[in-house]
């Protein structure tokens, strides 16, 4: 497989083609590898809601500007933050810890401590900021998965979070959306897929020291 071919192949795909759905394999590979994506600490500060109904992404739809990737892709796959991350979040991942590597929780106190203590010193605002880049890993693993799994993708900030909140009962569940990938495959009248790539030279990206 050549990486390069398969990222060049991937762009932030306009039309999907509505009558095409990814299979449940193709769709759980892509969950299954974003869950593996790196974060701070190993927490995983954010949730990963899958939209499949038709209603309700009419709903988003209007909400995101009318934008035909929230109807027509086969899945949205929305990131959102905690809005209360605590001290809680960090016992459940510890306990996670515990289990799956059959650790002593006494053991991981330090750790434990000093995950709790960065959560507590950092202001609300800074701590969402936080959250939000550890749910952009995610997204990056994400699309590179499917470009790799021949899948296409369009990542989306577009949309009015607070109504995407209102109308997923997001609040309800404390949490609050931050980024969009829609999942499916391209139309076949997408203009986009063939034009080339507009980058940096890397010499122009790329500072050695």
């Amino acid at each position: 497989m050549d990486i390069l071919e398969k990222l060049n192949w991937r762009y932030a795909t306009k039309e999907f083609d509505a009558s095409k759905k990814l299979s449940e394999t193709q769709l759980n590979l892509l969950l299954e590898a974003t869950n593996l994506a790196p974060s701070s600490f190993g927490l995983q500060p954010f949730s990963i809601v899958v939209v499949e109904d038709n209603k309700l992404r009419e709903k988003l739809k209007a909400a995101a500007w009318n934008q035909p990737q929230i109807t027509d892709a086969s899945q949205l796959i929305l990131f959102a933050i905690n809005t209360d991350l605590s001290e809680k979040h960090v016992d459940d991942f510890i306990a996670r810890i515990s289990t799956t590597r059959n650790i002593p929780v006494e053991s991981l106190a330090e750790y434990e401590n000093m995950m709790k203590g960065s959560i507590k010193q950092l202001p609300k605002e800074e701590l969402q900021t936080w959250q939000a880049k550890q749910a952009y890993i995610a997204l990056g693993q994400l699309m590179v998965t499917a470009a790799v799994e021949g899948i296409d993708t369009c990542p989306m900030e577009g949309f009015d979070k607070k109504e995407f909140d209102k109308i997923l009962g997001l609040e309800d569940k404390k949490l609050s959306s931050v980024v969009i990938a829609a999942v499916g495959i391209r139309s076949a009248t997408d203009k986009y897929q063939a034009l080339p790539k507009v980058r940096k030279a890397l010499d122009e990206l790329i500072i050695k020291l």
